[in-house]
C-alpha cells in the first residue's frame, strides 16, 4: 500500500502536467511556494547569487540567471527549475550538496507554475512587519459581554473564527497570585490575599492592579527582562572578566519603570541621554546601556578592532531591542531574507563610531555640598597663604597656612562617589562615518559610508541631526514600523508567556507571524495614541485614567485587567493538540516561573527576603570554587547583614561564572543580547531547590515561620505554610498526607537527636530540635512543589 502511494507522488512529480482544470484554485505563492524556495534556494541562490542566479525577489527571479529564465509560466514542464529539481539534462540535481526536494514539494511548484507563476504576496520590503500599524476597528463578535477592554473583543473574533469559546475566569487566590507574580514578582501575602477575597466591590480587580503597579518592587521585577535585553554584568567579560561598576545603570532602569517613564523617553535616554540638551547625571548614566558591551583586556588585544567589534554587538543589540530584527545577519553580507543591505548595517554602525568612553564619578547630595564646602576653604587657605608669602606677610605663619591647605587638599580628595560607565559623543559636529568591511572582516575595508538608518524602514526625520540623538528620534518616531510593535509584544510575552508573535527576537521573514495581528496592531497605535476618554480604563475609585503616549504601566494595565488574562489555566485535554502553546487564547497561561523570581519567591515566603531596594551588587551563597578562574584573584566574599537576602537582581553577575542558581533555571551570561529565555526542566534544579544551601536555608526559616505565626495544631500550620506558598489552603487529602509526613518527622528526628541537630545547623541540640527539623522537612516539600515555582 505505502509502495503504491509513493508511486503515485513520484509519478505526479516527474510526468508532464495534464491539462489544467478551469475551477482548480491557484496555488498561493506567498503561503506555499514561498517557504520552499526559502528552506532550500535562498541560501545559494539569494545574495550571493551563485551561477547568476538570484531567487528572492521577484525580478531576479523571473530575469533568471546564466543559464537564462528559470520558469515558462504555465508550463512547468519545460521550465528550467522543475528541469534542475529533477536532475534533468544531464546536470547535477539541485539544490546542490543537499538531498533533493520532496516529491510533493515539487509538485507544488510545478503547480503554481502551469496556474501561471504569479507571484503574489509579500517580498521582503512589503512585509507586514515592515508597514507602520494603523489602528483596526474592532471586529464583530458574539457574546460581547465576555470582553472587559478591546483586547478580549480581538480574542473572542479569534476563537469563534476557530470554534472555540474562551475559558473560565480563574479564582480570586489564582488571579491575585498570578497579577503578583507578574507585577512584581513577589507572592501576595496571607493579609493581601484575605483582602481581596473579603473585598466584592466592582472595582476590587483595579485596586488590586493598581497597588502592585505602584510597589517600589514593580521595577525590581520588569527590569530582570530588561537587563537580558541590554546585557547587563558586573565584570568585563573575556579571559579577565575584571569586575566593573555598572550599578548605577541597573538602578536606572528599576527607577524608570517605577517612575513609569514614558517608553519613548526610556529609549531615546539609552541610546542617547548623554547628548540631551542640558543632560542629568541620570541621563548621562542612562546612556551606559550602550557600555553594557564586553570589554577584551587581555594581552595583544588590538584597542582599535576591540571597539570596532563593541560597536558591531551594538548595531546588533539595537537591532534586537527595539527593532526586533536580526541586523547582525548584515554584517558581513546583505540579509538573505529581510530588507537590510550591508550598506544599512554599516550606517548603522557610524553612529557610534565618533564617540568617547569615559567613566562618571556620582555623588551624593551630602558629597556635593562637602566637596563644595571645602573647596571655598581652599579658596580661602590659598589666598591666605599667597598673602603670607608676599613681602611684608607673616612668613612665620607660612608653615601654618601650607598644613592647613594640604589638609583641606586632603579632605577634597576623599570625597569619592562610585563611578558608572558612560558614553559621550565627540562634539565635531560632523556626521559619523566608518567603513564596510568586506565579509565582516576588520581589516577588510571597502566604501566609507555615513550615518543613516536602513532605506527600508521609515525615513530618517528631516530636520535631525545624523547622529545617536536622531537615531533615537527615528526610533520612536510614529512613521517606525516596528518599535511599538516590539514593545508591547514583549509585554504580551512576560504576561502570557508567548508573544502574538512568537520569534519575539525576529519580525522578518523568517520569524513566526503574529498569532492576532489585528491586535497587535491595535495595541501598537494604543501604546502611542491611547484612546482619550477610553471606557475601559478606570481607576480604583472608578474615575477616568488620563494617559500619556508611551505609558509602560498604563498597556501592563490594560493587558492584566482584560477577560482573556483572567481566565483559568487548566488545559482541556482536547486542546493539548489542538493548540498546545495556547496561540489562541482560549485559556489563561502557565508557566515556570524565571530564575531570580524562584529565589525571590522562596526568599519572601520564609520571611527572609531583604526589600532594600538599590545600591552595589550583593554576593548571597555560593558554592566554592565557582569563581576559580584563570588569571583573576577576585573572591567571592559572601554579603552580610542581610544583603545575602536581597532579590536576585542585585546578585553580582560574572560573565565567565554567572551565579549558579540561576544558570540551572536558565538564566544567562549576558554576554550578549538575551531577547528571550528557553524554559527547560532537568533534574538538576529539583536537586538545586531541595539541596542548595540558601534554598535549605528558606526551608528552615519557613518552617519557624509555620511554628510561631501558623497556629498551635499541625493541621493549621499546615494550612498555613500552603497558603505562604500557593495562595490557597490545601484539599483534605493534601492536608492529610503533609500532617503525615510531619509526625513521622518528628518521631524519626526524636530517635536521632543529632541528626535533627545536623538539619538545623545548629551547634549543639535544642529542646525543640525534633519539631522544628520535622518542619523544615514539610517547608522544605511545600517550597518545592510544581505549585509553587509555578504560575498559574
Amino acid at each position: 500500500m505505502g509502495g503504491t502511494v509513493l508511486a503515485l507522488i513520484a509519478a505526479a512529480a516527474f510526468a508532464p502536467p495534464s491539462p489544467a482544470q478551469p475551477t482548480a484554485p491557484p496555488v498561493n505563492f506567498v503561503r506555499v511556494v514561498l517557504p520552499i524556495l526559502k528552506a532550500h534556494c535562498f541560501e545559494c541562490h539569494g545574495p550571493q547569487k551563485m551561477g547568476g542566479l538570484r531567487m528572492d525577489n521577484s525580478p531576479d527571479f523571473f530575469k533568471g540567471g546564466s543559464s537564462g529564465p528559470i520558469v515558462a509560466p504555465g508550463d512547468s514542464a519545460h521550465s528550467l527549475l522543475v528541469e534542475r529539481l529533477l536532475g534533468q539534462l544531464g546536470k547535477p540535481r539541485m539544490p546542490m550538496g543537499f538531498g533533493p526536494l520532496k516529491a510533493t514539494d515539487i509538485a507544488k511548484i510545478r503547480a503554481w507554475i502551469d496556474g501561471g507563476a504569479v507571484w503574489k504576496g509579500a517580498p521582503a520590503p512589503t512585509h507586514w512587519a515592515y508597514v507602520a500599524p494603523k489602528r483596526p476597528m474592532l471586529p464583530k463578535v458574539q457574546d460581547r459581554a465576555w470582553a472587559r477592554n478591546p483586547i478580549d473583543v480581538f480574542v473572542l473574533a479569534k476563537l469563534q473564527a476557530n470554534g472555540l469559546s474562551p475559558a473560565a475566569q480563574a479564582s480570586r487566590r489564582t488571579l491575585i497570585r498570578r497579577v503578583s507574580l507578574d507585577l512584581i514578582g513577589l507572592p501576595p501575602t496571607p493579609a493581601e490575599i484575605a483582602a481581596f477575597l473579603k473585598d466584592r466591590s466592582p472595582n476590587a480587580w483595579s485596586k488590586v492592579v493598581d497597588r502592585l503597579l505602584a510597589s517600589p518592587h514593580f521595577g525590581e521585577k520588569w527590569a530582570i527582562r530588561w537587563l537580558d535585553l541590554a546585557r547587563y554584568a558586573d565584570s568585563n567579560g573575556y579571559e579577565k572578566d575584571l569586575p566593573r561598576s555598572m550599578w548605577p545603570y541597573r538602578d536606572w532602569v528599576i527607577n524608570a519603570y517605577n517612575k513609569d517613564m514614558p517608553f519613548d523617553q526610556f529609549v531615546v535616554k539609552q541610546i542617547a541621554g548623554d547628548m540631551l540638551p542640558n543632560a542629568t547625571v541620570n541621563d548621562r548614566i542612562a546612556s551606559g546601556f550602550q557600555r553594557n558591551t564586553m570589554l577584551n583586556q587581555e594581552g595583544g588585544v588590538d584597542p582599535d578592532e576591540q571597539r570596532w567589534l563593541t560597536n558591531v554587538d551594538r548595531v546588533g543589540t539595537l537591532g534586537t531591542v527595539f527593532l526586533g530584527t536580526t541586523l547582525m545577519c548584515a554584517q558581513c553580507h546583505d540579509h538573505k531574507f529581510d530588507p537590510f543591505t550591508q550598506k544599512d548595517f554599516y550606517s548603522m554602525l557610524a553612529f557610534w563610531n565618533h564617540c568617547t568612553e569615559p567613566d562618571l564619578e556620582i555623588l551624593t547630595p551630602d558629597q556635593k555640598a562637602d566637596r563644595e564646602r571645602i573647596g571655598a576653604w581652599i579658596m580661602q587657605a590659598s589666598a591666605a597663604k599667597a598673602a603670607d608669602a608676599k613681602p611684608g606677610g607673616d612668613a612665620a605663619a607660612l608653615p601654618k597656612a601650607t598644613m592647613r591647605l594640604a589638609s583641606l587638599q586632603g579632605q577634597l580628595a576623599a570625597i569619592t562617589g562610585p563611578t558608572t560607565m558612560v558614553f559621550h559623543e565627540d562634539a565635531d559636529g560632523k556626521t559619523p562615518s566608518t567603513h564596510i568591511r568586506v565579509k565582516g572582516a576588520y581589516l577588510s575595508r571597502a566604501a566609507k559610508v555615513t550615518a543613516n538608518t536602513p532605506a527600508s524602514l521609515n525615513p530618517f526625520p528631516a530636520g535631525l541631526p545624523h547622529n545617536r540623538l536622531g537615531l533615537a528620534q527615528w526610533l520612536v518616531s510614529p512613521a517606525n514600523p516596528l518599535t511599538a510593535r516590539v514593545a508591547v509584544n514583549r509585554f504580551w510575552e512576560d504576561l502570557f508567556g508567548i508573544g502574538i508573535v512568537k520569534t519575539s527576537y525576529d519580525f522578518g521573514t523568517q520569524g513566526s507571524p503574529p498569532s492576532h495581528r489585528r491586535l497587535l496592531d491595535w495595541l501598537a497605535v494604543e501604546f502611542q495614541h491611547p484612546t482619550p476618554n477610553a471606557a475601559w480604563r478606570r481607576d480604583a475609585n472608578g474615575h477616568a485614567i488620563s494617559v500619556q503616549p508611551w505609558d509602560m504601566k498604563a498597556m501592563i494595565r490594560l493587558i492584566v485587567t482584560s477577560a482573556t488574562y483572567m481566565q483559568r489555566s487548566e488545559i482541556p485535554p482536547k486542546m493539548i493538540e489542538r493548540d498546545p502553546d495556547n496561540a489562541l487564547l482560549a485559556r489563561g497561561a502557565r508557566f515556570r516561573l524565571g530564575a531570580e523570581l524562584i529565589r525571590d519567591e522562596a526568599l519572601a515566603i520564609s520571611g527572609l527576603l531583604d526589600p532594600k531596594i538599590g545600591g552595589p551588587s550583593v554576593y548571597p551563597y555560593q558554592p566554592a570554587g565557582v569563581w576559580n578562574v584563570p588569571y583573576s584573584g577576585d573572591k567571592w566574599v559572601e554579603s552580610k547583614g542581610g544583603d545575602q537576602y536581597r532579590r536576585g537582581i542585585y546578585t553580582f553577575l560574572r560573565r565567565s561564572a554567572p551565579y549558579p542558581v540561576f544558570v540551572n533555571f536558565d538564566g544567562t551570561s549576558h554576554e550578549f543580547c538575551t531577547a528571550l529565555r528557553m524554559r527547560t526542566n532537568t533534574p538538576l534544579q529539583a536537586l538545586t531547590t531541595l539541596n542548595e544551601k540558601e534554598f535549605f536555608e528558606c526551608a528552615r526559616a519557613l518552617a519557624s515561620r509555620m511554628m510561631l505565626e501558623g497556629g498551635a495544631t499541625p493541621a493549621s500550620r499546615v494550612r498555613f505554610g500552603f497558603l505562604l506558598c500557593t495562595a490557597r489552603p490545601p484539599n483534605t487529602r493534601e492536608s492529610s498526607t503533609l500532617t503525615a509526613l510531619f509526625k513521622r518527622e518528628r518521631l524519626h528526628y526524636l530517635a536521632d537527636r543529632t541528626a535533627a541537630t545536623a538539619l538545623l545547623a545548629e551547634k549543639s541540640p535544642t529542646p525543640d530540635d525534633a519539631e522544628r527539623a520535622a518542619w523544615t522537612v514539610v517547608a522544605n516539600v511545600l517550597l518545592n512543589m510544581d505549585e509553587t515555582i509555578t504560575r498559574e
